[in-house]
């Protein structure tokens, strides 16, 4: 009972660990990809790429369609967060750095916390909503400390903010679907759609992928099997036993670990107003978590949803 009641626990947060590492090194490898890749090819090669990894593996699985009530949360998540979102998020990464695109985007977290308390009934105590407003303080200097660049880094960081959106709403859309889908069911027809909806850029992937060297066509790869089929897997899986605003919390680490791996892989440190906006966002979240526990009765336990099927 004790081991089982363990491995309930620790399979999650291990779901979530892996998906927050390979979130934060997509950001790494977009940067790189993105001086041979347009935005819209970049994420159609992607989802492309994880959509037949996602295909192979549901047919070995016979996972089969996933059931009617669950399509109306994977279409919009497909749409928002798998097409809109990665589209947006590769345009703002070619005008800001690694480190600063994730610390923009994860202002996604607070707004899906937001966005569950509205529509799905997810607690919302005021230690959260002051978290949010020093978040926000945080994502505001981010965008400050870009302004000297020019109108391009401003862009740069709106687009940002727009793809945190896109995030957030797709989180919120896809949290009911997994009530009835697996975790693998949602992820690959999310990314189905997405691809879908970023087949218009098809002209522009077939050209830029006959010129591209072989580095950034690896990093596309690399972005479809990994952050994408992989980590989107993980995170509904985690998703399903957690609730929305908790599991978007956790992505708050994403950012330290870009500015680590941009540091390391493009050799990109962000400023230090941009540093410090990111400082911000963390403490935000810092405040809205440390309410979560504290308003907990001892002895109580979280009312987490029923499980997905495990298949």
């Amino acid at each position: 009972m004790n081991d089982t009641t363990a491995r309930q626990r620790l399979l999650p947060l291990g779901a979530a660990a892996v998906t927050v590492v390979l979130w934060a090194s997509a950001f790494v490898s977009i940067r790189s990809a993105g001086d041979a890749y347009s935005p819209g090819a970049l994420a159609l090669g992607r989802l492309l790429a994880g959509s037949l990894v996602l295909g192979a593996i549901c047919l070995i699985r016979r996972e089969g369609w996933p059931p009617r009530t669950a399509w109306r949360g994977i279409g919009l998540s497909g749409l928002l967060w798998f097409g809109v979102y990665m589209v947006v998020l590769n345009w703002g990464e070619q005008q800001v750095d690694a480190g600063t695109a994730a610390l923009v985007v994860n202002v996604g977290p607070l707004l899906i916390a937001l966005l569950g308390a509205r529509l799905l009934g997810d607690p919302m105590p005021p230690r959260l909503l002051a978290g949010m407003a020093v978040s926000f303080a945080g994502a505001v200097t981010v965008g400050l400390s870009m302004s000297s660049g020019g109108g391009s880094s401003v862009l740069g960081v709106l687009l940002c903010l727009l793809a945190a959106v896109g995030y957030a709403c797709g989180v919120v859309a896809q949290k009911p679907a997994l009530g009835g889908a697996s975790a693998l069911q949602v992820t690959t027809f999310g990314c189905l759609v997405g691809a879908v909806v970023c087949l218009p850029f098809t002209g522009r992937l077939v050209h830029e992928a006959a010129h591209a060297p072989a580095s950034a066509t690896l990093n596309m790869v690399y972005l479809g099997v990994f952050p994408t089929a992989l980590a989107f897997t993980t995170w509904a899986y985690a998703l399903a036993r957690t609730t929305a605003s908790r599991m978007g919390a956790t992505t708050y680490a994403v950012p330290a670990l870009v500015v680590l791996m941009s540091w390391l892989a493009l050799g990109e440190v962000p400023g230090v107003l941009t540093l410090a906006g990111g400082v911000l966002c963390l403490a935000g979240v810092a405040v809205s978590r440390s309410r979560a526990r504290s308003a907990r009765p001892a002895g109580a336990t979280a009312q987490e949803p029923h499980p997905e099927r495990v298949r």
